[in-house]
This record gives structure tokens, C-alpha cells and sequence, in this order.
């Protein structure tokens, strides 16, 4: 994530679309027949089965992420009728439980649950705040696959973070884009929404005739019938569920290839056109660029949307297709774009390593800047750590590593002074090693979880020393470091 300068774009209208199709109220009403209540025997049998736990225990969002059980995949089967804002979605989850469950959690802002199964049986649902308890009508046993199945319907909120921003499902002026950093895509789907639960996905949404429906991965099939089209997305690759989008628009959709054999898809609201013209050649070149610094581009596909979103405030690094609010500049295309790599592929274990993301790519920007004839990264470096650098104020607030609350995730500190902790590194351990440690860190933890446990140790194996005196003052210390060289508290 990091904030442009958003720029106010011409609004347009557009006939009002038909009513959504048939067939998905008749699956919402099947389940809902089929999901009320019944007899349930909440052990079964199964030794030690016990209710899931309703958060994954992260320290910043405790209530967020579920315990007892792993999603492997979503199949997302949605509708949505721009002129109503109402969507219909039915959520298949693949999961397999890592404890014996009697009931488990999952996270759902809003909406209203028609009914649910598991493993095609009736489940009993109970809602508290964000959390939807589904109670089967058999305890599943420790090291169960289970498919667990949610119809509901109702039209999607917009989240309010900590911070003050707006995620989850925003409305713009002809479709909506939903957003997901750190708690809004329960906005539009239940789910165990912690970035620690990664699963492949594959997302059908079906939309008025003259719409596109654009989400992550690759497009697998585009079927019209009658007024309505729709539009089936896959993404093999696992995601974090923050990590999750879906765009609806009229957009113009510009498809290439990056190095002539990566696809790459980039939506473009029709009235930003004209602003967006480069955007097609500007994503090949930062791809091209990005792969030969870190290492092996992680996914199948890349690309970009950029929405009708001039209030927004940010852009956001979704899975294979970064969102921005308006045309990005080159700095932005730069960050969101390396979050591939840092945040989307090697995915943060918990909230408090926020800075494995940001610091990255920020320092993903530094060094673009310096290998295209810009200033260097040690004088970027100088800038921020002398206070003349427009985005280093507020950096010395708290440590890069420790983020005092969900409201200060994204605070400077993480951004400026996480970039500033792996210049201090890249000086210390010299550009050939450094850059081993990046290429290493994407390729080791490639589509996984990592944390900062994790990174410190593999700087100090490839570097071959000692370097927590180094992380001490610059990740985890209190306030401004008395030299910009200081290496020791």
C-alpha cells in the first residue's frame, strides 16, 4: 500500500442494468430451505472436539484469522447489480482441520447468511459482530478436508479502518472495487481473513451486459447469457485474502505479454483512458526490471487496475493486479508492483511484520531511482535520516518492527524507516551479498509466511556475521539514532 496524490476525474452515467439472473436465487433460496435448524451432535463421537477459535491470537487484529483449520482453496460465486449495489455470492471453502472441531469461525462483516453446509449436510449458523460460527451436524475429526458452503446476500459495507482509511467494498461512480488491506475483504466474502491462512482461489462474478468483472490471476472463461455476463478468474498461486479483489467497471482492458511470456492484464476506467495511455508498456518495464533485482517473478500473470476512485487515498498491491485510484506515477507503479514479491508472495506471519512489506518496497523505489539516473539510495538514505526528503516525516515515531497499534500499521515508521534499516544492512554486508539476501528471501519463502526472525537470520547467514547490533538500532530501537552510520546502540 502507499498513498498517491489522487486527481479528480470527469464523472459519467450509464444506463441502469437489469435485475441479477435467476439462478442465483434459486441456489439462495435452496439453501436457505435446506440450512435452517435440525439435530445436531456437536462431538459425535470424535474425541476432543471443541469449538474453533474466533482469532489466530495476531497482536494488532486479535480478532481476525480463525483457529482449527486451514483453507487450501475459495470458489467465490458472486453477482452484483451496480444500480442496487446488492451482491449475491455463495463461498466454498476447501479446508482441512488442524484440531478436532465441534463448530468453527469465520470472518463476515454485514451481509445477511441464507444458509450453509459442510461436506453437503445442513450447518446451524450463529452471528456475533464479524464472526459467523458454522456448528455441523458432525464434529470433524483433527486432519479432516472439509468443504464448508455459505449463500448470503445484501449489499457489501465499506470498512472504516483503525488508521481512518476506507476498505472493504467501495462503490464507485458505475461499479465498485472491493479492497482488503488489513480487514476489508470480509466485507464481501466470509472467510479465515489472517494473512497467516494463504489459499489458491477461483472467483465467478456475474454482472450486467457491458461490464467487466476483473479479478487476481488469470482469466479461465467469459460467458454471456442473455442481459448478463460472467466472468471466471483463477489463482493457482496461494494469496493472503487481503490480498483479494474484485473490480466492476465498463473498463478498457488492454491485454500483452511481459518478456513475452508472462500475460499481463490491465483494466482501465474509461474516463482516465487518455491519462492511462502508458501504463501497458510502464508495468512490462518495471516487471522486466524488478525481476532481474529480486529475483523470478512469483505468479502467472501481472497486470493493473485503475479505478474511478479520486477520494481513495491509496493504491493498493492485490494479487497480480495492484489497484490504483487514478493513474499511478512511476514511483507508485514501482512500490505496488514489488509488493509481488515482498508482501504477495512472501506474506508477513502476523500484522506487528508490516514492514517486511513496506520497507521493502519503499526501498524497491530508492533503488529504481537510483539505477534510472535519480539520486542513490545513500543519498535517499541521507535525505530521510536529515528530515529533507518530502515522505520522511514522522519516521522516528516508534520502531519499523514494533507498530504500536492496528491504527499505526501503516505509519511512516514502517514505510521510510523500514527502507532505511536495509540500506544499513546493504552497507554493512555490500551490494553482492545484499542482494543474495533479497534474491534468497523471495525464492526461499516463495508463497509462503516469513517473519523477522526469519529475515535477520538469513542476512546474518549470508553475510557471515553478527548483525544484531546493527537491527537493535535501526528495527527495534526508540527513536532517532545519533549518527546516520551508528551501528551500536
Amino acid at each position: 500500500m502507499h498513498p498517491p496524490v489522487p486527481e479528480e476525474p470527469a464523472l459519467r452515467t450509464r444506463p441502469s442494468p437489469r435485475p441479477l439472473s435467476a439462478a442465483l436465487a434459486l441456489l439462495l433460496c435452496a439453501a436457505a430451505c435446506t440450512s435452517g435448524g435440525g439435530s445436531h451432535d456437536d462431538s459425535d463421537g470424535v474425541p476432543g472436539a471443541r469449538p474453533g477459535a474466533a482469532g489466530v491470537g495476531d497482536r494488532l487484529f486479535p480478532g481476525l484469522g480463525n483457529g482449527g483449520y486451514d483453507v487450501t482453496r475459495y470458489r467465490l460465486t458472486l453477482g452484483y447489480s451496480p444500480d442496487s449495489h446488492r451482491l449475491e455470492g455463495t463461498a466454498e471453502l476447501t479446508a482441512r482441520t488442524t484440531r478436532a472441531l465441534s463448530s468453527l469461525n469465520l470472518d463476515l462483516a454485514g451481509l445477511r447468511v441464507r444458509g450453509a453446509t459442510v461436506d453437503g449436510e445442513p450447518a446451524r449458523t450463529a452471528r456475533t459482530g464479524t464472526e459467523l460460527t458454522l456448528t455441523p451436524a458432525a464434529a470433524l475429526p483433527e486432519g479432516r478436508t472439509f468443504k464448508a458452503t455459505i449463500v448470503y446476500d445484501g449489499r457489501p459495507k465499506t470498512i472504516s479502518d483503525p488508521d481512518g482509511s476506507e476498505e472493504g467494498w467501495i462503490e464507485t461512480e458505475d461499479g465498485a472495487v472491493g479492497l482488503g488491506e488489513p480487514t476489508g475483504s470480509m466485507a464481501w466474502f466470509p472467510g479465515n481473513h489472517h494473512p497467516s491462512d494463504k489459499a489458491a482461489y477461483d472467483i465467478t462474478v456475474t454482472v450486467p451486459r457491458g461490464y467487466t468483472a476483473v479479478s487476481n490471476g488469470e482469466l479461465a472463461g467469459r460467458a454471456e447469457h442473455g442481459d448478463r455476463t460472467t466472468f471466471h478468474w483463477r489463482t493457482a498461486e496461494p494469496m493472503a485474502s487481503y490480498l483479494a479483489t474484485v473490480a466492476i467497471d465498463d473498463f478498457d482492458i488492454h491485454t500483452t505479454t511481459t518478456d513475452g511470456t508472462l500475460p499481463q492484464y490491465v483494466a482501465v476506467d474509461p474516463g482516465l483512458a487518455d491519462r492511462a495511455a502508458g501504463l501497458p508498456d510502464q508495468v512490462t518495464e518495471v516487471i522486466d526490471w524488478e525481476t532481474r533485482t529480486f529475483g523470478r517473478y512469483p505468479f502467472s500473470s501481472t497486470g493493473a487496475i485503475v479505478a474511478d476512485l479520486p477520494d481513495l487515498g491509496y493504491a493498493l498491491e492485490t494479487q497480480t493486479k495492484p489497484v490504483f485510484p487514478s493513474p499511478p506515477g512511476e514511483a507508485l507503479l514501482v512500490h505496488e508492483l514489488a509488493h509481488q514479491w515482498f508482501g504477495d508472495s512472501v506474506t508477513p506471519r502476523a500484522w506487528k511484520d508490516m514492514w517486511l512489506n513496506e520497507g521493502f518496497a519503499t526501498y524497491a523505489e530508492w533503488l529504481w531511482e537510483e539505477d534510472h539516473d535519480g539520486r542513490t539510495a545513500q543519498e535517499i538514505f541521507d535525505d530521510f535520516y536529515d528530515g529533507t526528503d518530502d515522505e520522511s516525516e514522522g519516521i522516528w515515531a516508534f520502531p519499523p518492527a514494533s507498530p504500536p497499534s492496528a491504527g499505526r500499521v501503516s505509519d511512516p515508521p514502517v514505510y521510510g524507516r523500514g527502507a532505511m534499516v536495509l540500506h544499513r544492512v546493504r552497507e554493512a554486508v555490500g551490494d553482492k551479498t545484499f542482494f543474495a539476501i533479497l534474491r534468497a528471501w523471495t525464492r526461499d519463502h516463495r508463497h509462503g509466511n516469513a517473519d523477522t526472525r526469519q529475515f535477520i537470520a538469513l542476512c546474518e547467514k549470508k553475510a557471515g556475521q553478527d548483525l544484531q547490533d546493527l537491527f537493535d538500532v535501526w528495527l527495534y530501537g526508540d527513536g532517532k539514532p545519533a549518527s546516520a552510520t551508528a551501528p551500536t546502540r
